[in-house]
C-alpha cells in the first residue's frame, strides 16, 4: 500500500470538501458543502467521487491497538 501525501491538499483546501478520484490523490472539484462538491463533481463527468472534507489543522493521530492477551 503506497503513502499518499495530503499536505498539498490540506494546504490548498483547509476547511472546504473536495471530490477526489480514485487515486485519492487527484481534487476534481471543491466547495463548502458536500452537495456543492456533487453537483459540480457530477457536471465534470465524475458520478462517485470520493468526498473528504480538509481539516483547518491536522492533528497527529496514532491509531490504537488492542493487546489480546
Amino acid at each position: 500500500m503506497a503513502v499518499i501525501d495530503w499536505r498539498p491538499i490540506i494546504k490548498k483546501y483547509a476547511g472546504l470538501w473536495v471530490g477526489l478520484k480514485d487515486d485519492e490523490m487527484t481534487v476534481i472539484v471543491s466547495g463548502k458543502t458536500p452537495r456543492e462538491v456533487m453537483e459540480k463533481a457530477q457536471k465534470k463527468g465524475f458520478s462517485k467521487p470520493i468526498l473528504l472534507h480538509v481539516p483547518t489543522k491536522v492533528i497527529p493521530f496514532v491509531g490504537g491497538l488492542q493487546a489480546t492477551g
